[in-house]
């Protein structure tokens, strides 16, 4: 039986607020360069707007998201680009890409070595899997604080409601090469990361942080989002803005084959 997850994905929310994500994503299309007539599985594809990018030069893409709430956005806003919700632990692609690309989604698996067999087993020999998603202590500063204050609220709170997996360079490209890749490329950098408005924080918590909250009422939500923003205001906030501690991890692997 599939487990079915709500989805608590709000895309308009994604494509306001959030579309710093893609629009950061736009360098790593650079890596990939994608060439006119290959087959490209955009892993992640959220509401679309890498792999319309991609679709641009010629490619034939296909994305895929989790989320329906994405995929229906996505769907609407390109309706020439194949979308599809699925899972990435579901994928059963066998030799079919010539490229793998995935901006800012493998940090919600927290299977990684079953993630990377799957884009393994998607790729055709000699194919090559480009992707960047958050490295190790990416947000620790918000996190850390959110923890504590769900802690003094009197949350429960166990590791396992922690949404994420940021593994250092040298855990995820060992992965990759166990996998069967071969690793030519591998960076983890910082990328302070503007969030937009007054209610740049909040609205961050709201869009990413639904599990760590685990069905809390609202009020103590409140309560623990308004307690972050006054102990982070003086670290996080600068000129008007709030500015997110973001490491990404970006990596180039090429199927063996």
């Amino acid at each position: 039986m599939k487990h079915h997850v709500k989805d608590t994905w709000n895309a308009d929310l994604y494509d306001g607020n959030h579309s710093f994500v893609s629009k950061l994503g736009d360098h790593l299309l650079d890596l990939l360069s994608p060439v006119e007539g290959e087959r490209i599985l955009d892993i992640g594809c959220g509401t679309g707007d890498l792999a319309n990018k991609i679709y641009q030069h010629g490619a034939h893409i296909t994305g895929v998201d989790k989320s329906e709430n994405m995929v229906h956005q996505a769907t609407n806003k390109y309706p020439d680009i194949t979308f599809m919700a699925k899972d990435i632990l579901e994928l059963e692609y066998k030799d079919d890409f010539d490229a793998v690309f995935s901006n800012a989604t493998l940090h919600w698996v927290k299977q990684p070595e079953e993630a990377l067999q799957h884009i393994y087993n998607s790729l055709k020999p000699a194919g090559r899997f480009v992707a960047e998603f958050g490295g190790k202590d990416n947000v620790q500063t918000i996190t850390n604080e959110i923890i504590q204050q769900i802690k003094k609220a009197g949350i429960p709170y166990t590791p396992d409601q922690f949404p994420w997996y940021f593994p250092s360079i040298g855990e995820y490209t060992t992965l990759m090469e166990q996998t069967g890749f071969h690793v030519t490329f591998a960076q983890h950098f910082d990328r302070p990361t503007p969030l937009e408005g007054d209610k740049g924080l909040r609205n961050w918590m709201k869009m990413f942080c639904g599990n760590i909250f685990e069905n809390q009422p609202e009020a103590i939500q409140e309560h623990v989002m308004m307690q972050v923003e006054n102990n982070l205001k003086e670290t996080l906030y600068q000129d008007g803005q709030w500015i997110a501690d973001y490491k990404r991890l970006r990596v180039v692997g090429v199927k063996k084959g």
